[in-house]
């Protein structure tokens, strides 16, 4: 395993565009959304972007439906390169590894009614020929007091599985990363959750990424002081490419350049 902290960056979409949004707010009540910025490019645009830029790791995320065509494009501007996740089941995930994907991210359809499936998640494994390489298990979760718990359906429902290192042990053996949003603060550039990214770097033996609360370049460096470099960082409202003022993206695929193996 790698040891040392990268920024990977993202392609969130919503209704077919390229956008940043409060995470908490997602939920079926169109008018509860709150948006940080609307990129008037297209996905390949940021596909290519990335791709110039040799970031690798990004995942393109599909906040809910009419999505499709816009990860499509993502992903022929980089085949083999990006991850996708969003809505993504045991019917579909041949289908984005198929249409370009690197990895697929499932969350959601591993928990039916709330409760995890260790059946389900077989069943998606089986469709991708029980290659653990080509799934990413997205963990994104909201605190209950001192502690974690997955949230799903656009992080509005909180499940029954609590984030710790024998729920993380028990599911390692079934893909190849993890990705977990802090949901409480995704979107909201008030800082990062160092203690649960502590508790990442204790408990995961796979790459993890960690997304949420980002602020400037400096939380790259935050990161990997909290998680001796286990742990990755997505970026997103505070990058300049997505109107943000607090990270220039140029400086974090510098940072990535020197601080690089």
């Amino acid at each position: 395993m790698k040891v040392m902290t990268r920024f990977r960056p993202c392609i969130d979409l919503h209704a077919g565009q390229v956008k940043q949004i409060v995470g908490g707010t997602l939920s079926t009540i169109e008018s509860d959304l709150k948006t940080n910025y609307v990129s008037s490019h297209p996905a390949g645009y940021f596909a290519q972007l990335y791709r110039d830029s040799n970031l690798l790791g990004a995942h393109v995320i599909m906040l809910g439906p009419g999505n499709d065509s816009a990860a499509k494009e993502a992903l022929a501007a980089w085949p083999g390169h990006l991850q996708v996740g969003g809505g993504i089941t045991d019917a579909n995930a041949r289908e984005w590894i198929d249409a370009g994907a690197e990895r697929v991210i499932i969350t959601s359809f591993l928990f039916p009614i709330g409760r995890f499936s260790l059946d389900r998640l077989k069943s998606v494994l089986a469709s991708l020929d029980n290659d653990t390489s080509k799934l990413v298990i997205d963990l994104s979760c909201r605190r209950k007091g001192e502690t974690w718990f997955v949230a799903m359906n656009k992080w509005q429902t909180i499940t029954e599985m609590e984030i710790t290192k024998e729920s993380i042990t028990m599911l390692e053996p079934y893909c190849s990363e993890f990705l977990i949003h802090a949901a409480d603060n995704e979107g909201l550039q008030q800082g990062i959750d160092t203690e649960l990214v502590s508790r990442l770097a204790e408990w995961c033996n796979i790459p993890v990424a960690y997304a949420g609360g980002a602020r400037t370049v400096e939380d790259l460096n935050l990161v990997k002081q909290c998680s001796r470099g286990k742990v990755d960082l997505t970026i997103g409202s505070a990058l300049d490419v997505f109107g943000g003022t607090g990270a220039k993206f140029e400086d974090c695929v510098t940072w990535n350049r020197d601080n690089a193996n």
